[in-house]
């Protein structure tokens, strides 16, 4: 049999294939498993600029609306992707019954997360940010808050040191040197922000 006849047999064999597999129908929690995967995989292989909703619909064998149906635009996307290959600091908030170590937990987990996720995805959000949602950049400052509280009802701080601003601050400052430097956020780092801001802005006296 000539090769090129087989070449093509092939290929169409291929293309059937392909074909079947997108023809196959996905619903609910399926589906969506699907497409975060595929938008993570994508990510990872052409890079957040390189990443276009055709190609993950293309990865995930399914048409671009049902992507725009549940993510408008592409940052929106990639930050489910990445809460669903990484998970979410809101979901394991510690309690260890201690303020200092639970900020540290918490900041550790949002380092480790940005070294999964990479510089890349991580700097490419940032230029979209206007594109998220609001309550993308609350989820830090609303943990923060749950550990303050709960420091306060311990007895640990007062309760008026605990203000939306300075449950804001730790995760200004992590995000601040994760965008800035390529380098790993040290443990000196994150130890730095709990004891010499954190602390001391929840626990000294009020200034006269």
């Amino acid at each position: 049999m000539p090769r090129a006849s087989t070449d093509r047999r092939s290929r169409n064999k291929a293309d059937r294939t392909r074909d079947s597999a997108m023809r196959v129908r996905r619903h609910g929690a399926e589906l969506e498993n699907a497409l975060l995967q595929a938008a993570w995989d994508e990510a990872r292989a052409a890079g957040y600029a390189g990443l276009t909703m055709e190609a993950v619909a293309a990865r995930a064998g399914t048409g671009k609306a049902v992507l725009y149906r549940r993510w408008p635009r592409r940052a929106e996307l990639v930050l489910a992707a990445m809460r669903h290959h990484v998970g979410s600091i809101a979901s394991q908030i510690p309690d260890t019954g201690d303020l200092r170590e639970d900020v540290l937990i918490v900041l550790r987990q949002i380092r480790d997360r940005a070294e999964q996720i990479g510089p890349d995805i991580i700097h490419g959000l940032r230029m979209e940010a206007h594109d998220l949602p609001p309550e993308a950049l609350e989820i830090t400052p609303a943990v923060m808050m749950t550990l303050l509280t709960r420091a306060a009802e311990r007895g640990e701080i007062p309760l008026e040191k605990v203000t939306p601003l300075i449950a804001a601050l730790p995760g200004i400052l992590i995000r601040h040197e994760l965008f800035l430097s390529s380098a790993i956020v040290s443990e000196a780092y994150l130890t730095e922000i709990v004891d010499s801001i954190l602390l001391p802005l929840v626990t000294t006296a009020d200034r006269q």
